[in-house]
């Protein structure tokens, strides 16, 4: 004889009430945090860490018996006991840092290592300020491309290679026009030659669908071309500024000379 026994669907089983699920994600929370703690903590921890391993070790950090002293000028001072390197950091209120950790024994530096580490810093910025990725732009032309238009497009492939990007020149072929591709070669052979003392041409002309294409290079570096942009900024503000003060210089004048009135 067979026993039979109902079993409650799935929808009519017992959910857990949203207090329960609240309590928990406390739970689990706590639980983490007792493990390691939270994640922006732990990172935060392991940055630290990181900062402090890739740091020299300073004065009483540096547990050796004996170092290979350098003076704050550069001058081999010898081996010396780390006591005394010490002492001489001291007195002559310099920091001790280990430049050579891996030597035997290790070199030790006397040195103002604050100022050290300010001028690092900032000459690690001014080398990411320096620091310049070449772009590659793209202009586009047109096969009939009319002269106003061609010199417009013209000017603006001028700019960008004169600011150090590199330029991307598209013929689009329309309708029948795909059928004249050797048009299309030569109106971009045309603007490479006279762009000559601009850029260079890195790829020759390629024909892809309707459209062929024509890279050109700069002759200078990103960097390079920032920086003699830099100067000329700098050179025509100087020039107006000469200009507003030699304006200014007849107006003085003739406020000198006016007698003054009765």
């Amino acid at each position: 004889m067979r026993t039979w026994v109902s079993v409650p669907a799935v929808g009519a089983m017992r959910q857990p009430s949203g207090a329960a699920v609240a309590s928990a994600r406390i739970r689990a929370g706590a639980f983490s945090r007792f493990r390691g703690g939270s994640r922006p903590e732990v990172r935060r921890r392991k940055q630290r860490e990181g900062a402090a391993i890739n740091e020299p070790r300073i004065n009483e950090r540096i547990r050796v018996p004996e170092v290979r002293l350098v003076g704050p000028k550069g001058e081999q001072v010898g081996i010396v006991r780390i006591e005394d390197a010490l002492r001489l950091a001291q007195d002559a209120e310099l920091d001790l840092v280990e430049v050579a950790p891996n030597s035997r024994p290790p070199v030790v530096k006397l040195m103002d290592y604050g100022k050290f580490k300010y001028e690092a810093a900032v000459k690690a910025r001014e080398a990411r300020r320096n620091q310049a990725n070449t772009e590659i732009k793209e202009m586009r032309f047109r096969l009939k491309i009319d002269g106003h238009d061609y010199e417009t497009k013209k000017g603006h492939v001028i700019r960008f290679l004169k600011g150090g990007d590199k330029v991307k020149v598209t013929i689009m072929f329309r309708g029948r026009e795909q059928s004249r591709p050797e048009m299309g070669r030569r109106l971009l052979m045309k603007l490479a030659e006279e762009l000559q003392e601009y850029g260079v041409v890195e790829n020759a002309p390629s024909h892809e669908g309707r459209n062929m294409s024509l890279v050109l290079g700069p002759l200078k570096k990103k960097a390079e071309a920032k920086e003699e942009q830099r100067k000329v900024r700098e050179e025509r503000k100087a020039a107006e500024a000469a200009a507003r003060e030699e304006r200014k210089a007849p107006r003085a004048a003739d406020a000198v000379e006016e007698p003054a009135s009765e």
